[in-house]
């Protein structure tokens, strides 16, 4: 079996050539690590995959600031979750 066990050096390098795999690891690995502004940083590399750890994590917490941020950062998923949590009624009843 092959080692999968690449370091971060070796992925950044891959990244830097193009590679939206290695690009993608990187995100997982700084999401895995709690490490937001590594995630910030691959989102404006223009990694989708880092905007989508960033905006999981900003609606999960409500945090809608954040997701303005991200949808400036160019990942337009995020404008969909901020307009939900926007549209949501406020505890619960709508009027």
């Amino acid at each position: 079996m092959p080692n999968t066990n690449i370091d971060r050096e070796t992925l950044r390098e891959l990244a830097d050539e193009g590679s939206e795999t290695a690009l993608d690891r990187l995100a997982d690995l700084a999401d895995t690590a709690g490490d937001f502004g590594e995630l910030s940083e691959l989102l404006d590399e223009g990694s989708l995959h880092a905007g989508f750890l960033l905006t999981r994590r900003a609606a999960a917490a409500g945090d809608l600031r954040e997701l303005q941020r991200i949808c400036d950062a160019g990942y337009d998923e995020a404008r969909h979750e901020l307009d939900r949590l926007l549209k949501a009624p406020a505890d619960g009843h709508r009027d």
